[in-house]
């Protein structure tokens, strides 16, 4: 095939591909689309595969040394696999082959280098996996892209035999390999490259690349020139790419993300859910306020008073009802306190037991109507060492120190002292005799 041929067979393909690409998407409406930003790839097609046809050549844009002055356009032709995993990059697997050729017509008057005049190299087949990343778009602004900017680069293994002075390689036979049984010479190779993706329908694209496949080695074009030098080859192609999977949802190569995030906020039905949430929450607001109503002033609100409407100054217990009046003066004066129940503790615990708060509730009134110092003094059993035995009887006190201040009671009017396992009421060698032993007691100073 010259090159005159090869340029005309190009043109009348990529006519007729136009042609009948537009017929398609004359034919195909626009795909409307409930896609997410943050909804995952199982709402798109993210699956597509491409046929490729072009022109190899043992040069490439980079330059960099060539074992022959003259390249020879030659047709490639593959197909290509792709996975996108994001807007912007997917894997895709390559395989392609096809024909290098080229001569030293240029190097002298003979057009012959140390003897030689020309190779042909037979790519029986190239095969690699690539990244590839969609740098950009020229319409990225724009509600649907229809142009889209790639890069590639991955790794991959060619099989090739090159023949040199116009011999064919097809006569070569298997002539490779350590006892000459091997038909081709297998090598790694690197791919780099670039290319324009076009939009032409839902389903198809087309796509102009090229290429460069950097060997690791020196004898794909039949010369070994330098010991240390690789050789290279470069494809430059154009081909369809066709989307698969269910019509129902879009292509992700060719979803703009600030699109559909526009179209988020835009949703009306985004919009219902947050009035609606809004509504909710000034609901819970009102409630809360709620919660909070007291209408008596007495310090318990509403929802938990007991005995609403309880006259201005009255003191009351924790659920809004009055305290009992507190014993005559003279009574109290005369008396020590002692006749206060003993309070009792859990086992290791400083916590106030429900049924200790009347005592206390008594013994606040006294104080808070009457005036007067206490001491509160805390115990513990003999279990553990004695050092934390005394912490534990301090927090015991503590605890009824507390309950008395926040029922009104000035601090400075109880004391507390803890005792450890000091002065038992009863025998620490029976568990019930422990029981009572975690107590505090309340004596009138």
């Amino acid at each position: 095939m010259n090159y005159s041929t090869l340029k005309k067979g190009l043109a009348v393909s990529f006519v007729a591909l136009m042609g009948a690409t537009s017929l398609a998407n004359a034919q195909e409406s626009a795909t409307s689309s409930s896609a997410k930003v943050f909804g995952g790839r199982s709402q798109y097609r993210t699956w597509s595969l491409g046929v490729n046809g072009g022109v190899l050549s043992p040069f490439v844009v980079t330059g960099g040394s060539n074992d022959f002055t003259n390249w020879e356009p030659n047709l490639g032709y593959g197909i290509s696999l792709r996975k996108q995993l994001g807007h912007a990059f997917g894997l895709e697997g390559n395989v392609f082959r096809g024909k290098v050729s080229g001569t030293n017509k240029d190097a002298n008057a003979s057009g012959v280098v140390n003897g030689i005049s020309a190779f042909e190299t037979e790519l029986a087949y190239s095969a690699d996996l690539r990244g590839v990343v969609n740098v950009a778009t020229v319409d990225f602004l724009r509600r649907e892209n229809s142009v889209n900017f790639f890069v590639t680069a991955g790794y991959g293994v060619a099989a090739y035999r090159a023949a040199l002075n116009g011999a064919d390689p097809k006569d070569l036979g298997e002539v490779y390999g350590e006892d000459g049984d091997k038909k081709y010479i297998k090598e790694a190779y690197i791919p780099v490259g670039a290319g324009v993706k076009f939009k032409v329908s839902e389903r198809v694209s087309f796509n102009l690349g090229y290429t460069m496949h950097f060997l690791d080695g020196d004898n794909f074009d039949g010369v070994y020139a330098k010991g240390t030098s690789k050789d290279k080859f470069s494809y430059g192609y154009a081909g369809l790419e066709f989307s698969l999977g269910s019509s129902a949802k879009p292509n992700l190569d060719w979803v703009n993300p600030l699109a559909l995030m526009y179209d988020e906020l835009k949703d009306p039905t985004l919009r219902q859910e947050v009035e609606a949430l809004k509504t909710r929450v000034s609901a819970v607001e009102a409630s809360v306020e709620a919660l909070k109503k007291d209408s008596d002033g007495d310090g318990v609100s509403d929802q938990f008073d007991k005995c609403p409407g309880t006259p201005a100054g009255t003191a009351v217990d924790g659920s809004g009802c009055p305290l009992p009046k507190a014993p005559e003066p003279t009574t109290v004066a005369t008396s020590n306190l002692t006749g206060f129940e003993t309070i009792q503790f859990e086992f290791n615990s400083s916590v106030l037991k429900t049924e200790a708060y009347p005592t206390l509730d008594k013994l606040s009134s006294v104080l808070r109507e009457n005036g007067g110092k206490v001491t509160v003094n805390g115990y513990a059993s003999s279990e553990g060492t004695a050092a934390y035995n005394l912490k534990l009887s301090k927090d015991r006190a503590n605890s009824v120190k507390t309950y008395l201040v926040n029922s009104g009671v000035n601090a400075s009017q109880v004391a507390t002292k803890g005792n450890g396992e000091a002065n038992p009421i009863a025998s620490n060698d029976t568990e019930e005799g422990r029981i009572q032993n975690r107590r505090v007691e309340s004596a009138r100073n």
